[in-house]
C-alpha cells in the first residue's frame, strides 16, 4: 500500500500549509474519531479534498455505530483508500505492506491511523491475526481482496481468501464498495492529483455462510468486478 503512505504524507503537508484557519475548518469537516485532534483534522481535510477536487458525492457507508465490520472494494488506484475513508463515519484500519509501514520517519503516522502491516512473502498470517484482534475489539478493517490494483479490462481475477477467513472467524458483516470514475486508473500517487468524478457504489452487507462457504467470495467477485450480482 505504497499509495496510502504517499497520500497520508501529502495530506499532512497540506494540513500544515493551511494554517490555523484551515485547521479549524478541517476539524469541523471531520466525521470519524481517530483518537486525536490532528488525525481528526486530517480526516476532515481528506473529506474536503475528495468532495471538492475529486467531486465525490456525499455518501455514507452504512456501518454499524459500534462493533466489528469489514469493508472491501475493488482496487483501481492510489486514490481508493482516501475515497473509502471519506465515506466512512468510523476509522478504517487498512492492511499495508510491511516495507511501506516501516519507512523511516513515517511509521508513527501509519501506526497512529491503525494500519496493519503485512509480510506478503514471509508471514501474511500475522496480518490476519492482527486483523482478527482488531475485529474482536470492535474495529473496522478495510482491505482490497484483489490484493493489488486490478482493472476491469484485465479480466477475471480470483479474490484472496483472507476476507472469507476474517468474515468466518469474526462473524462481522462485510460491506462491499465499487469504485468508479477515477481518472488515474492504474496509477498510485498520480491518481491523487488527476481530478476525477469519483463514485462509490455501496452494496448491501454480506455475511459468511458456513452452509455455502464459497458464496461470499463468489458474491464479492461479482460485485467488485462488475457492480452487480
Amino acid at each position: 500500500m505504497a499509495e496510502l503512505l504517499a497520500l497520508l504524507v501529502t495530506l499532512t503537508v497540506l494540513l500544515w500549509l493551511l494554517g490555523r484557519a484551515g485547521y479549524r475548518r478541517c476539524r469541523a469537516a471531520a466525521r470519524a474519531d481517530w483518537g486525536g485532534p490532528w488525525l481528526n483534522a486530517l480526516d476532515g481535510l481528506n473529506r474536503i479534498f475528495c468532495r471538492r477536487f475529486h467531486r465525490l458525492p456525499e455518501i455514507h457507508l452504512p456501518l454499524p455505530k459500534h462493533g466489528p465490520a469489514l469493508v472491501v472494494a475493488n482496487h483501481v488506484s492510489g486514490l481508493d483508500p482516501l475515497l473509502m475513508i471519506a465515506a466512512s463515519h468510523r476509522p478504517l484500519r487498512f492492511l499495508i505492506a510491511r516495507e511501506q509501514y516501516e519507512r523511516f520517519g513515517l511509521n508513527w503516522l501509519l501506526r497512529a491511523v491503525g494500519c496493519i502491516p503485512v509480510d506478503r512473502a514471509a508471514s501474511p498470517h500475522r496480518a490476519l491475526a492482527a486483523a482478527r484482534r482488531a475485529l474482536q475489539h470492535g474495529e473496522v478493517v478495510a482491505l482490497f481482496p484483489h490484493g493489488r490494483i486490478h482493472l476491469d479490462h484485465e479480466g477475471h481475477a480470483r479474490l484472496k481468501p483472507g476476507i472469507r477467513h476474517l468474515a468466518e472467524v469474526s462473524g462481522a458483516p462485510v460491506y462491499p464498495l465499487r469504485i468508479d470514475g477515477v481518472r488515474g486508473e492504474g496509477q498510485t500517487v498520480t491518481a491523487v492529483f488527476l481530478r476525477s468524478c469519483a463514485r462509490l457504489r455501496v452494496f448491501s452487507h454480506l455475511y459468511y455462510d458456513a452452509a455455502s462457504p464459497e458464496k461470499l467470495l463468489d458474491s464479492l467477485t461479482s460485485l467488485l468486478g462488475k457492480g452487480h450480482p
